[in-house]
């Protein structure tokens, strides 16, 4: 037989007694380990802890603990719980189990308590009550199943993901949101977690209770009883309808830019194949090129302002005739708002930019007397059709030209192309040209209002000039990051007399040149390498250099506190280069103060 207290030191769990007035009497190693510490047997009363506590964080005195209730009332206490700190600092909660000790007659003798840690238990409390308001927030749906496929949980996510209720769907096949061509492979999945083996994530379809077919991402987790087996799985599915729809737009845009860029390389290829072979001289060459991809520039800008969806003819009339011209008040224009599609504008952008050209060359614009009209409308013969009349007038002694020239052939090649037409007229005063252009049934109109075009030219660039101040030996610093714009640029600012500093194609090598060097002006590219160049317009005007922006994009794209500086757009010419030079310098080619 095992004497009494030699059974009590053999129990795992912690133990002890007190007499009637709660002296410690006796206490197991367990009881010690729970303490922290080992009391005194006979003095130290009521609990070995070092301090209690409640488990609301409240201090409990020893006299008021569950054994000193039991040893003063002379009953068991139950259902209560403690927490107690040892000295270390650690608290540990735990559920006492005190019970008086009576003699043959009732008198209390003392009592026995047993201690049982329930810490582990509050952590498996805290942690449930963590996961089941994480599963309850979540705008995941969150569903556990049994391996039979049955739903057993649904939570406020997949409510709102698939549109069924929870008392809907628990108890349900898991198939009811599968489609019937993936149903297969939730069978793979089952036998998979039925095998032991693991699910890596992953995409596939679902579908709604109104019949949508849903993109998702899915997590799939086996659950497992206290024995370790799989008894069913969890998933956690995402909606990621709108990512792939994202994706896909985002493909679809990378196409369609693809597609873009590569049919305007291809024009430009074209441009520069027919103007040279038309060209009488190498600047001819270069003046008509220059001219041509300017004008594909300003039409791009027009269809990027239009978010690429079009852009209007009075529009384009302004920017490919009206600005740029000497004398804006010769040109009469006219016509309601009519918005043509991106490859239809870029065509007649360009049509329009040989007409002007030639008007200046030879025509209206190239004499005092000259006057330029272009008026355009919109006609229903069997389908609807812009037609636009541009005429000259004023121009003495105009002969028909015995061959037509690339900027003709280009006028009536691309009207051909869209099912239009250009007919010519060598009147006696001025050419006339008669445009028809097919417009599809989706061009946005907007009848009852005449274009009111503006005659002042706020491009964020220059108008090329009468003349050009003497820039001969002044120091112009360049800060490109594109090696042939860089090229181009100095190669014409050296053929101007200036000394060119740099090129600069970096942020630390342009600060540098910024610090060093001495100039007379600066032409910063707006961005280098994808970094913005805020500290180097500031350096800049720290020094008092005047200086302008080259760039692709408009104000939008300069540093916050610079945007009222001059903007050279790109792609630009050489006489505009040069301006914007003379303009920083000053008109005698100094400084401006």
């Amino acid at each position: 037989m095992i004497a009494g207290t030699d059974l009590l030191e053999a129990l795992p769990v912690a133990v002890y007694t007190t007499d009637a007035e709660g002296r410690i009497t006796f206490y197991n190693e367990a009881a010690a380990q729970f303490w922290g510490h080992r009391p005194t047997l006979g003095s130290d009363r009521w609990c070995g802890s070092w301090r209690l506590f409640w488990p609301d964080g409240r201090p409990l005195p020893h006299d008021e603990c569950p054994m000193a209730v039991t040893l003063r009332e002379g009953r068991p206490v139950r259902g209560v719980e403690a927490v107690a700190e040892r000295p270390d600092g650690t608290r540990v909660p735990f559920m006492p189990y005190p019970t008086p000790l009576k003699d043959a007659s009732g008198q209390v003798t003392g009592a026995i308590n047993l201690l049982v840690d329930i810490g582990h238990h509050k952590t498996a409390e805290i942690e449930s009550a963590r996961l089941a308001a994480i599963v309850a927030s979540s705008d995941d749906a969150i569903i556990s199943k049994t391996l039979e496929g049955r739903i057993t949980s649904w939570n406020a996510g997949a409510t709102r993901i698939f549109g069924y209720e929870a008392d809907e769907m628990i108890g349900a096949p898991i198939l009811r949101i599968i489609p019937p061509e993936l149903h297969e492979e939730e069978f793979e999945i089952l036998a998979k977690l039925k095998r032991g083996e693991r699910l890596d994530h992953f995409e596939t379809i679902r579908v709604a209770r109104d019949g949508r077919r849903l993109d998702i991402s899915l997590t799939v987790s086996p659950l497992f009883d206290k024995a370790g087996h799989v008894i069913g799985t969890s998933k956690v599915a995402r909606d990621i309808t709108e990512r792939k729809r994202s994706e896909e737009l985002q493909r679809l845009l990378f196409d369609e830019l693809n597609h873009r860029v590569k049919n305007t390389l291809a024009t430009i290829q074209a441009i520069a194949s027919q103007s040279l072979r038309r060209a009488t001289s190498p600047g001819d060459f270069v003046q008509s090129f220059n001219g041509r991809v300017q004008a594909l520039a300003r039409a791009h800008d027009l269809l990027v302002r239009g978010k690429m969806t079009g852009a209007d003819v009075a529009e384009l009339v302004r920017e490919q005739v009206v600005l740029g011209s000497p004398d804006g008040t010769r040109i009469v224009c006219s016509g309601p708002r009519l918005k043509l599609d991106a490859q239809a504008a870029v065509q007649l952008a360009l049509v329009l930019h040989e007409l002007a050209t030639n008007a200046r060359k030879y025509g209206a614009l190239s004499v005092p007397t000259g006057q330029l009209s272009i008026n355009w409308k919109m006609q229903m013969n069997g389908g609807r059709e812009l037609f636009l009349e541009w005429q000259e007038s004023g121009v003495p002694k105009v002969d028909a030209p015995t061959s037509h020239g690339f900027g003709t052939t280009l006028i009536q090649r691309t009207l051909e192309t869209n099912g239009g037409q250009a007919d010519m007229h060598y009147g006696a005063h001025g050419v006339v040209c008669e445009i028809r252009l097919h417009l599809p049934e989706q061009a946005a109109l907007e009848f009852g209002e005449r274009a009111a075009l503006a005659l002042v030219d706020d491009r964020p660039g220059v108008a090329e000039p009468a003349g050009l101040a003497d820039l001969r030996g002044k120091r112009i610093l360049l800060i490109e990051d594109e090696p042939l714009v860089a090229m181009d640029i100095e190669h014409e600012l050296i053929a101007a007399g200036c000394q060119v500093i740099g090129p600069a194609g970096t942020i630390t090598s342009a600060s540098r040149l910024i610090a060093d060097t001495p100039c007379d002006a600066a032409l910063v590219d707006a961005n280098l390498a994808g970094h913005p160049v805020d500290e180097l317009a500031a350096a800049l005007a720290a020094k008092g250099i005047p200086f302008a922006f080259a760039t692709g994009y408009g104000r939008d794209g300069l540093p916050g506190a610079f945007q009222e500086k001059p903007i050279l757009a790109k792609p630009f010419s050489s006489a505009q280069l040069l301006a914007m030079m003379t303009g920083l310098l000053g008109k005698g080619g100094q400084p401006p103060s």
